[in-house]
């Protein structure tokens, strides 16, 4: 069957989306971060790690919605790209806090995190630890905290490209409801179209 006449389309898929990637990315070195620098009794703590899971999970469910709901997987898409900024508000607000400078984007340091970002998984591909390919279990608390809004940033851009492709997917091919009155229609007139062929044959007989 072609992919347009599918009631219910391909869906999943998410482990290989470069946002899930990297919101995974950010939660694992999350985890680390909040375990070196924020006190385990700390209610900041507990929000940061569901902040960076918050985004890992929605773009997971979001993926796995897509069958049957668009609709669905952009609003949890959405969820998603708000969670991690509330999470890079937890950063700068770390950050600014603690009087640690925050990297301007175009500074030295920001522009060597994303080019590392640009080169994962190729000219990084022999770093040992997946979990801190960042090296945030060693980095300053300063360096620790800018990398992961560099990391951020890049996820909230994915994640906003993602968001604009489904509303244009979502408008111009429909839902599933709109998917599944098309497919009923078309089943009737098919079904209508042979009541008829075999009423006129049964006339061309007598």
């Amino acid at each position: 069957m072609d992919s347009s006449q599918r009631i219910i389309w391909a869906h999943g898929g998410y482990r290989k989306l470069r946002s899930f990637q990297t919101a995974q990315m950010i939660y694992d070195a999350t985890v680390i971060f909040c375990d070196r620098f924020i006190e385990r009794s700390s209610r900041t703590r507990d929000q940061m790690i569901q902040a960076a899971r918050s985004g890992v999970q929605n773009i997971a469910e979001g993926s796995m919605a897509s069958a049957t709901s668009k609709k669905t997987e952009l609003k949890l898409t959405g969820v998603a790209r708000a969670s991690l900024e509330e999470l890079l508000l937890d950063y700068e607000d770390f950050l600014r806090q603690r009087g640690l400078a925050m990297w301007a984007k175009e500074s030295p340091e920001a522009m060597a995190v994303r080019r590392e970002y640009k080169s994962d998984g190729s000219d990084r591909s022999d770093v040992s630890d997946k979990s801190d390919s960042y090296s945030i279990r060693t980095a300053s608390a300063e360096k620790a905290a800018n990398t992961l809004i560099c990391l951020i940033n890049q996820a909230s851009f994915l994640l906003g490209r993602q968001i604009r492709k489904l509303e244009a997917s979502f408008v111009n091919e429909g839902g599933f409801t709109e998917r599944l009155y098309q497919a009923r229609m078309k089943s009737r007139r098919s079904q209508t179209s042979d009541q008829s062929d075999r009423s006129d044959g049964s006339d061309i007989e007598r």
